[in-house]
């Protein structure tokens, strides 16, 4: 699947087309969530997830998010990142929106994500805090 926007930039699930090396610097090195990430799990979870490249207008990555889903009723989307030279331009909600009208037909009951800091990214994409935040359990 490819999507384009005026501008020129691009989102692309092709995993081939994904530079894997560009995205482990990104989130080992830059994304709090994922500091110190080896390139064998970025490895591994690229490859059981749907993925998707953000691309600028030359074709340069500049973007990523991935997908754990089921496809029947359950996604995260998780290792959203946006290269700092490229935010403030609606990268991060125009991939989550993307996202989210990739996994629509699917009719999934539930489309889960975590954010520290980008709430207001993604509530321009439809997401909202989780309703009753005392069911959910982590291990």
């Amino acid at each position: 699947m490819i999507t384009r926007r005026e501008d020129g930039f691009e989102i692309d699930t092709d995993l081939d087309r994904i530079d894997i090396d560009l995205v482990h610097h990104w989130l080992s090195t830059d994304a709090y969530w994922a500091l110190g990430r080896s390139r064998e799990t970025v490895d591994r979870a690229a490859r059981a997830s749907l993925n998707f490249g953000v691309y600028a207008p030359d074709g340069q990555q500049v973007g990523y998010a991935r997908v754990v889903t089921d496809f029947a009723t359950f996604a995260w989307l998780c290792d959203v990142y946006v290269h700092p030279g490229q935010r403030g331009k609606g990268l991060g909600t125009w991939v989550a929106t993307a996202v989210r009208d990739h996994l629509a037909p699917y009719e999934l009951r539930r489309i889960l994500l975590v954010t520290q800091d980008a709430h207001g990214v993604y509530e321009k994409a439809g997401f909202a805090p989780y309703p009753t935040p005392e069911r959910v359990m982590v291990l």
